[in-house]
């Protein structure tokens, strides 16, 4: 019987010893890298209540990552002080997510410039001091609201992201939708 347990403790450590060999952490470069993962509508769904409410579409707009250092994402500033190191950080006016809308007037698409997207900032995918490999999907939600003055227009967007050490992604254009624009 002491026979039989003593094999079965060998067996299962040289399985254990196996199965832990054959994963190797990925290899990825530490600029990050996106790549287009899909626009996913929301159609006309009621607004909130507030003053001036009405219907909106939303989207959300999801891309793929990899970084090999894991320094992607910003703690949410909670005071003056880390509102500060932030704003130090990103002193050239974007975050770590840059979002370009362009709509599609006259036969051409044109840049379009939406005030909520000047400075985004997406949080911090991995806890305090953890370095290493990471993947995964950043989704963002945009909002299109109905007006009086609303035309609506094919747009599409181009994205980049960058990482705490201001390395910049590749930039990656999404497929087209048509959602309420303000006209000119």
């Amino acid at each position: 019987m002491q026979r039989q347990l003593i094999h079965g403790a060998i067996l299962l450590f040289g399985l254990s010893l196996i199965l832990t060999s054959c994963w190797n952490e990925p290899d990825f470069d530490e600029t990050p890298k996106i790549e287009y993962f899909g626009l996913s509508p929301f159609r006309r769904l009621p607004a909130r209540p507030v003053v001036g409410g009405g219907e909106r579409d939303s989207i959300i707009i999801s891309v793929k990552f990899t970084d090999g250092d894991g320094d992607l994402g910003e703690n949410t500033p909670r005071n003056k002080a880390d509102s500060a190191v932030v704003a130090e950080r990103y002193k050239d006016g974007w975050g770590n997510y840059e979002i370009k809308t362009f709509r599609f007037v006259n036969g051409r698409f044109e840049a379009f410039d939406l005030p909520e997207n000047r400075f985004l900032l997406f949080p911090r995918l991995t806890r305090e001091g953890q370095r290493g490999a990471i993947e995964g999907t950043l989704d963002l939600r945009q909002v299109f609201f109905y007006t009086r003055n609303a035309q609506i227009l094919p747009v599409k967007f181009q994205i980049r992201i960058r990482d705490r050490a201001l390395r910049v992604s590749n930039t990656i254009e999404t497929d087209t939708i048509r959602v309420p624009i303000l006209a000119r």
